[in-house]
């Protein structure tokens, strides 16, 4: 009789590898697999031990590698093999990470799992582009909304719900969608001047950040042709980017933001 193993679903954070939590890193240690997605950074793969199986079930929008039916599959197959598995998955689990729906496929193998949070992407890419999630004055709630329905399906919110000129709006996964998400918005009411900011590879020394506003930010994210992954955050709270930016300016006097612009 075949002993299931137990499985680990682990939020690695938003890119920079000093942001995970001990447990996750722990986890990393002492498990026998690592199954891991593509927006977990090389950093943090450097953390697994040698000798750990490392399986890629990288995905990304548009040009899936492997179907989610196939990556469930395959955390419940390498289970039943009585390991300790540990599923990485880029920020946390269950925020546009797809978490539930792999513990859902464990449960119905009986397979015995533990969920471990990790900071979103959201939290991770505005705070490193000097942008308070929710500022007194500014920001009275904050939305997360993704940009990208499952199957390319069409992008169906309800704009004037989420047009508030009172809120921060984080979009996940919406560069592709971009210009649609702007005009809808504009559409809905919310003013063309509202600052708006587009944050890629987030937190890592990769990141490229544009501040811009709503009616502006389409023109200059395709002017400085970014790229997956791109956290969208549109809201008062932008405008405080400038005064309150700590990671940007530093990458800059680095010389790291020049090399990865010259990159493209």
């Amino acid at each position: 009789m075949t002993t299931n193993g137990f499985v680990s679903l682990v939020g690695a954070g938003p890119g920079d590898a000093e942001l995970m939590t001990l447990k996750a890193l722990r986890l990393l240690q002492e498990a026998d697999v690592v199954i891991y997605d593509r927006l977990v950074s090389s950093d943090i793969l450097d953390m697994i031990p040698t000798g750990v199986s490392r399986v890629s079930v990288g995905k990304e929008v548009g040009k899936h590698c492997v179907p989610q039916t196939q990556i469930n599959e395959t955390i419940v197959n390498l289970a039943k093999s009585g390991r300790k598995i540990v599923r990485l998955k880029g920020g946390d689990p269950y925020t546009f990470g797809r978490g539930g729906e792999e513990v859902l496929a464990l449960k119905e193998h009986n397979i015995a799992f533990e969920v471990v949070p990790g900071i979103t992407a959201a939290s991770g890419c505005s705070t490193y582009s000097g942008i308070p999630l929710t500022h007194r004055g500014l920001s009275r709630s904050v939305r997360f909304i993704t940009g990208h329905f499952k199957d390319d399906e069409p992008l169906d919110i309800n704009w004037h719900y989420v047009a508030d000129p009172d809120c921060t709006l984080v979009i996940y996964m919406g560069l592709s969608n971009l210009s649609l998400i702007c005009n809808s918005l504009m559409d809905a009411g919310l003013s063309a001047s509202t600052p708006a900011a587009a944050v890629e590879n987030g937190t890592t020394k990769n990141q490229q950040r544009i501040l811009s506003h709503l009616g502006q930010l389409q023109d200059d994210v395709n002017q400085a042709g970014m790229r997956a992954p791109v956290m969208i955050i549109i809201g008062q709270v932008v405008s405080l980017a400038g005064e309150l930016d700590w990671f940007q300016n530093a990458l800059e006097e680095s010389g790291y933001a020049e090399d990865a612009a010259a990159s493209r």
